[in-house]
């Protein structure tokens, strides 16, 4: 795909994350894209709910996104985005989480956190990850719109943990309020939250993380999608979900490279008949 370079400046919209840590994108998703993901959705909602007060009791939460529909394949690999994300990851950088999220009605507000947390690696630091938020309902400060503390990704620990013990930490949350097919993409050790849901309906948003090419990804893709599924995905996708090397070997598959095992009538080495010594 080529990057709509007429309509999207790239650096100013890296600036502001350097300084803020997020920037919002305009118009990511058009109305007929938007349709398309209600309709890849509506099989998987309506079944179940969070299991913890961080996931949300009543928050619906679909993971392994990238796999369930072309067009979360497409948002994946939107040129916008990898556009930002070379300017602050390295290259051969992955996909580490990607979710839908419906906060229902009556959903409180999530705790306030950073989304590259387990990264035990001390603040103030670089990113590890970037996160980037799509609202399929327009968000608003009334149905869970996310809540951001823009320029807390230049926090240091201790910082951090003072906001922690601040009883009026969350008066300093700003509400992202944005329409259908707008988006966020920020620093993801910027302090933010799912913000509690005082309407009378859902709030459908898409997410994407994007780490380091050298961190462990939140989801297991090699496990999470079948191979049969990777192999018709293209080429910068496969890496993405981890089917590249990062140089000189990281990522290998006994000595081979990983896309090697998307090829027809592969055998693990460690299967294969060996010659007689």
């Amino acid at each position: 795909m080529d990057l709509p370079t007429a309509t999207f400046d790239v650096e100013a919209h890296a600036a502001r994350m350097t300084t803020d840590g997020y920037t919002r994108l305009d118009n990511l998703l058009d109305e007929a894209a938007l349709a398309q993901v209600r309709d890849a959705l509506a099989p998987h909602l309506g079944g179940h709910r969070g299991r913890n007060a961080f996931e949300g009791f009543a928050t619906e939460r679909v993971y392994t996104l990238v796999a369930r529909g072309k067009v979360f394949e497409d948002l994946t690999e939107d040129p916008r985005i990898l556009a930002l994300l070379d300017r602050f990851l390295l290259p051969g950088y992955l996909l580490t989480a990607s979710q839908a999220i419906a906060i229902q009605p009556g959903e409180a507000a999530q705790g306030v956190h950073y989304d590259d947390s387990f990264y035990r690696l001390p603040r103030p630091r670089p990113p590890v990850s970037l996160s980037v938020i799509v609202a399929i309902d327009p968000f608003t400060d009334q149905n869970g719109a996310t809540d951001i503390l823009p320029g807390s990704h230049l926090w240091s620990d201790e910082k951090v943990a003072a906001f922690s013990q601040d009883p009026d930490a969350a008066s300093r949350l700003e509400p992202v309020v944005m329409p259908a097919g707008s988006a966020i993409v920020f620093q993801g050790h910027m302090l933010h939250r799912g913000g509690a849901n005082r309407s009378s309906a859902r709030r459908l948003a898409l997410t994407n993380q994007y780490c380091q090419p050298w961190a462990r990804t939140q989801e297991n893709y090699f496990l999470g999608v079948p191979r049969e599924q990777v192999r018709q995905m293209t080429p910068r996708l496969q890496a993405l979900l981890g089917y590249d090397i990062w140089p000189p070997f990281m990522g290998h598959v006994t000595a081979s490279h990983p896309a090697k095992t998307l090829e027809d009538g592969w055998v693990p080495p460690v299967l294969r008949p060996t010659s007689p010594g």
